[in-house]
């Protein structure tokens, strides 16, 4: 029975087709630089998770290390985000790295609980025309597959990395010690790998890989960036896709079934 339910979700995950490029465009990328160790980071916390809710901005929390020391070490801390923050500030040219820090398409960074400051950064975002390249994702079969198509106006520089991140929808976490000692904190969209899946040179494109190279123990979303610029110098986001989070779901208990049938 379970092996045939299985089989019944693939089906269907596989013939469905999923979402157009345009259906999944988000209105912008917010990325939260955060930890758990900041007294400062609730509220930007909470605005990310209010961001995330509303569905028409893609979130995507990144929790930093370099507070650890302060009397509690982040649990969901990866030094790969704080090299990430810091090659933002590298490419502003404005080497601010900061927490709570919201960098909005790769490009303005603002106090991440400022509210007014992220809607701002977020408008300002729009006013620019958004994201310009429309982006595909779907996962079946146990692979990733995106499509990258032709860009809705002309790109100064067509030349970007396309980068998915693994994430966990929700995280809440009790903390223990440091300056939030007693508080609980609840986590939206928190990045726990990200992987490079190749280069964009400006013409439409596809990239494939196995789900297993890019899904981590606990991420129950996915997101996709095409990115201009590189790892190690990140420049503005010219596109973005998220998986349908019911598509992610049936498709990862259908894979789960099949490993363990019984």
């Amino acid at each position: 029975m379970r092996f045939a339910l299985a089989a019944f979700l693939v089906g269907c995950l596989t013939s469905s087709g999923g979402a157009t490029a345009d259906e999944q465009t988000p209105r912008g990328v917010v990325e939260l630089f955060t930890s758990q160790g900041c007294s400062s980071c609730p509220p930007a916390d909470r605005l990310a998770s209010e961001l995330a809710r509303d569905g028409r901005t893609l979130v995507l929390t990144l929790p930093v290390d370099y507070w650890d020391y302060l009397g509690w070490k982040d649990t969901l801390a990866s030094p790969s985000n704080t090299a990430r923050q810091r090659a933002y500030a590298l490419a502003r040219g404005d080497r601010k790295v900061y927490t709570p820090q919201i960098v909005v398409n790769g490009r303005e960074a603002a106090v991440g609980g400022d509210g007014a400051a992220v809607m701002g950064a977020i408008t300002r975002a729009e006013a620019d025309g958004g994201l310009a390249l429309p982006v595909n994702l779907k996962i079946r079969d146990g692979r990733i597959e995106v499509a990258v198509a032709e860009p809705r106006r002309p790109l100064a520089a067509p030349h970007a990395e396309v980068w998915a991140f693994s994430f966990e929808r929700a995280h809440e976490v009790q903390i223990g010690r440091g300056e939030n000692a007693g508080r609980t904190a609840t986590y939206a969209n928190v990045v726990r790998h990200m992987t490079r899946l190749g280069a964009w040179d400006g013409a439409p494109a596809k990239f494939e890989v196995p789900a297993e190279e890019v899904l981590r123990a606990g991420a129950d979303g996915l997101a996709v960036l095409v990115q201009s610029g590189t790892g190690g110098q990140p420049g503005a986001i010219l596109g973005a896709a998220q998986a349908d989070p019911a598509v992610f779901d049936a498709t990862t208990t259908a894979a789960r079934l099949a490993r363990d049938p019984y």
